[in-house]
């Protein structure tokens, strides 16, 4: 009978000592499941502020722009876009045919909407909300032999010289010349200037083809365009690179 207890004992013990860990085990479970909802959850929730951080941005700075120009982008024939694109398609205003020299009426359009835009870009609420602020020069699919061979190649180089003579232009400029150092700084870390040669062709309804299916038209494709890119925007980018993970 004293054996027999003993080994009650001690098989109760060993039953106590299991079930101890095992509460043990749960509770360590327990923890983590709750810190890793609690990461997940404040995950979501910068996510949910970066991506209304990102809407608040574009709609304020589209608000701004087309308050500022809505008049006068009629009578230029530019279009404003909800991306914060800027489209110059008028390609008998912009550039000869196979140039990069501005035509004089184009020079005149700068001269008048390069101040105000960049007036409105330099707001200090602004300041830490433009990552990028681009210059673009598109194409039609005309080949361009006088640079290469290759059409696309050519074009590249063409419409590279026709956004980098639009910095060049707005360099030179009064307004530029009365930035101060700041300012100037500034732009010149947020500038750049982008030939995309015929990448992305319009269709008549000046949508992207790649995106509508439609037919190109090479009148609406010849373009230059200032594109906004948002400090939110590299981060919503980053998420999504990291929610695809």
């Amino acid at each position: 009978m004293a054996i027999s207890k003993k080994n009650g004992k001690n098989g109760d013990n060993n039953w106590m000592s299991f079930s101890d860990i095992m509460t043990g085990l749960m509770v360590i479970f327990m923890f983590i499941s709750i810190s890793y909802i609690v990461e997940v959850q404040k995950k979501q929730k910068e996510r949910d502020i970066i991506f209304e951080e990102f809407k608040a941005t574009k709609e304020q700075l589209y608000a701004e722009l087309e308050n500022a120009f809505k008049d006068d982008f009629k009578e230029w024939q530019v279009e404003l876009d909800k991306d914060l694109s800027i489209k110059f398609t008028n390609p008998e205003v912009l550039f000869e045919s196979g140039s990069s020299s501005i035509r004089p009426y184009f020079s005149a359009i700068l001269d008048e909407f390069m101040p105000r835009y960049f007036n409105i870009l330099l707001q200090q609420k602004y300041s830490d909300k433009i990552a990028e602020i681009r210059i673009e020069g598109h194409t039609d699919i005309i080949p361009a032999p006088a640079f290469d061979r290759d059409p696309y190649i050519g074009n590249i180089i063409l419409s590279q010289l026709r956004s980098a003579q639009v910095l060049k232009y707005f360099r030179n400029s009064y307004y530029y010349s009365n930035l101060t150092d700041d300012e100037e700084l500034k732009l010149q870390f947020l500038l750049t200037a982008n030939g995309l040669s015929f990448g992305r062709t319009l269709d008549d309804d000046k949508q992207l083809t790649a995106f509508s299916g439609k037919p190109i038209n090479n009148q609406n494709s010849r373009r230059v365009e200032f594109r906004i890119v948002t400090t939110s925007e590299t981060l919503v980018e980053r998420v999504l690179k990291e929610i695809g993970k």
